[in-house]
């Protein structure tokens, strides 16, 4: 059943969103290495911290195509609200497919494997739910730093990220469905002002998971490995610093 077709109970909407996000975090690993090589095609020679911004750019554009797409048809005569809504389910899962995708390929760029499931829940909980994800992470988890991903993904033991995918998976329900839903009901407003709504809702829904990762993960190193040319960046990606 897709979101949109009967949401009425919060049971209902919570077993949802959590078949989305097991869904997303199937993403094959050849999906986020041709993803990864899509980014470099722009610039053969671009570095790890250039291949993160144009990942970053990416994903802006394609989240923000979604919202827009959905909300120009639900606008359009004879389609109306209802439809409009089941549509808008069916973006729901898109955007977390977009999101689990955009995160494990700023992983792999960083060198972070992200192989067995409950790693790789952690790695997108915490880049999807920004910055108080990794707050949570972090005080489970009983480490600080400036930047929790490599530190704590790859090092906890699996049954201690298991309690950390129980806090976060119960954020993620409140949290982002509710915020979901919010972007849901802008993108079916008519007259085709939900294209716009739509759009902009979810390129700052976009912009703030680019943010947490960016937290997460810190700069990107500035040459690919084996390579022995480190200096071809001047250590100040283009992606900045949060």
């Amino acid at each position: 059943m897709r979101l949109g077709e009967d949401d009425s109970t919060p049971e209902h909407r919570r077993n949802l969103l959590t078949a989305a996000l097991d869904k997303a975090l199937s993403v094959q690993g050849t999906v986020v290495a041709g993803n990864i090589a899509r980014a470099r095609q722009r610039n053969p020679e671009a570095t790890p911290r250039q291949v993160v911004h144009t990942l970053e750019n990416m994903y802006r554009t394609a989240l923000a195509g979604t919202g827009a797409a959905v909300g120009a048809v639900a606008a359009a005569p004879g389609v109306g609200t209802a439809a409009g809504l089941a549509l808008a389910g069916g973006e729901v899962l898109s955007s977390l497919e977009l999101s689990a995708l955009f995160a494990l390929s700023v992983a792999e760029v960083h060198g972070v494997r992200v192989d067995e499931l409950e790693r790789r829940r952690t790695l997108v909980l915490g880049v999807v739910l920004g910055g108080g994800a990794s707050q949570t992470i972090e005080k489970v988890a009983g480490r600080t730093g400036p930047h929790w991903a490599k530190a704590i993904v790859n090092a906890i033991p699996v049954s201690q990220l298991k309690q950390i995918n129980k806090v976060l998976g119960q954020n993620f329900v409140t949290k982002w469905g509710t915020k979901q839903g919010i972007i849901v009901l802008g993108n079916v407003v008519p007259f085709g002002i939900g294209a716009v709504i739509g759009g902009g809702a979810n390129l700052g829904m976009a912009e703030l998971t680019v943010r947490a990762a960016r937290r997460a993960f810190g700069p990107a190193p500035t040459a690919w490995p084996g390579s022995n040319d480190t200096s071809s960046d001047s250590g100040v990606g283009p992606m900045g610093e949060e």
